[in-house]
């Protein structure tokens, strides 16, 4: 009796290690998750504040081009090719062809209205709405 009592002290012990074992790799691996979304929160909140921060720039930049006459020589070669835009856009969307209505669609004929042979209510399709006879 003691060879068995020896196994199965033996194999608690193994299933003890094994369960301990497979805690740590659970606490590693759910800390590395963790990890992995708070990274992908602050790189996603980064990307909105480079967004928030473009489009400002962008504001900025509208209202300084419209405000100048003629602009100081550090920044005239980027005004110039933006006025260029401007107006190389203009120019496309005046020769832009225009959209077509589609026609006015036959006004189709109104559908045939029947009567349920099982319940006697107006029909105009194959069954019945009321009670679902075929027609």
């Amino acid at each position: 009796m003691a060879f068995f009592e020896d196994l199965t002290k033996k194999v608690q012990d193994v299933a003890f290690t094994a369960a301990e074992k497979a805690q740590e790799v659970a606490a590693i691996a759910s800390e590395k998750a963790s990890n992995v979304a708070d990274r992908a929160k602050t790189e996603y909140a980064i990307a909105a504040e480079k967004r928030s921060l473009d489009k400002n720039y962008r504001a900025v930049g509208e209202w300084y081009l419209s405000t100048i006459e003629e602009a100081p020589e550090a920044v005239a070669d980027i005004v110039s090719a933006i006025r260029a835009s401007q107006a190389k856009i203009a120019e496309l969307e005046a020769s832009r062809p225009v959209k077509e209505e589609a026609p006015a669609a036959e006004a189709e004929e109104p559908a045939e209205v029947k009567t349920c042979p099982n319940c006697g209510a107006a029909v105009t399709s194959k069954f019945c709405p009321e009670c679902g006879t075929e027609v």
